[in-house]
């Protein structure tokens, strides 16, 4: 009997990550690698640092752009033609935006949506043939806890992510007869991705601003940290896996709580 906490075996598997240069979809990308999944990664800015571990791991790395369907075509037939089929797609590439939707751009709008929301309806439109050839298979949208619940500072992301949860739900419904399962991941606040990174570099007050992330969330507060790339690659291991063979449709809220709503006052806040 296989050890309680054994990492499932994806020998034989082939997947798609995109966004999997850095943060959580390099994290998914090489711990899908490690279980022994063949692993096509697409990202807009490709990192040079990731040469020699992907060459290790059997990594692919290719550019794309998920807003433009030739670049999501072509990393799809790419992973099909060397891998031999197709078997999961992450579907993780996604921008921030932060700002009053009165003072957001028809442009900066457009490439929001197209990243979080676009990209992820490019990418199985062209990988759900293949997992139907291969008998099925599994996508995983990383969405956010902003899909969940909406969030006052940042509408345009909140409306991105809770549209991908509405298209995660549609898609696992559609084709839970071609044995295709589809979920969704809601992460935040994740240290140590782009986006964070990004967030944190504007603020006016770096270590405020870390303290602030940590206190939005009740377990990472009682943590004292933010979740790791790492704990959200696991949530992507478990739903690609043998284990979530009936799971579809669903999500999973990896937010220290953040998501559940009003957190309780603890003394500091009093």
């Amino acid at each position: 009997m296989p050890h309680a906490n054994a990492q499932p075996d994806l020998a034989g598997k082939v997947a798609v990550v995109t966004g999997g240069a850095s943060g959580i979809g390099r994290a998914i990308a090489v711990l899908l690698a490690e279980c022994g999944c063949r692993v096509f990664v697409g990202d807009f800015d490709p990192l040079e640092e990731n040469r020699s571990p992907s060459e290790q791991l059997g990594i692919v790395d290719q550019r794309c752009d998920v807003r433009n369907e030739a670049d999501v075509r072509s990393l799809i037939e790419r992973a099909v033609a060397e891998g031999g089929g197709l078997d999961i797609v992450v579907n993780n590439a996604g921008i921030g935006m932060v700002k009053p939707i009165v003072d957001v751009t028809e442009e900066e709008w457009s490439a929001c949506l197209d990243t979080n929301l676009k990209g992820a309806f490019l990418a199985a439109k062209h990988a759900i043939p293949a997992l139907i050839a291969r008998g099925g298979g599994s996508i995983v949208n990383i969405a956010s806890n902003a899909g969940i619940l909406p969030r006052a500072h940042d509408p345009v992301y909140s409306t991105s992510k809770g549209a991908l949860i509405a298209l995660t739900k549609c898609l696992a419904l559609c084709h839970g007869p071609d044995r295709i399962r589809v979920n969704a991941v809601c992460p935040g606040p994740v240290g140590d991705t782009r986006m964070m990174n990004a967030d944190l570099d504007q603020a006016p007050d770096r270590e405020a601003a870390v303290k602030q992330f940590i206190k939005a969330s009740p377990l990472a507060r009682a943590q004292g940290r933010m979740i790791s790339p790492a704990e959200v690659a696991q949530s992507v291991l478990y739903l690609v896996g043998d284990a979530a063979q009936m799971v579809t449709g669903t999500l999973i809220a990896i937010d220290g709580g953040k998501s559940l709503g009003v957190p309780p006052v603890v003394a500091e806040d009093a």
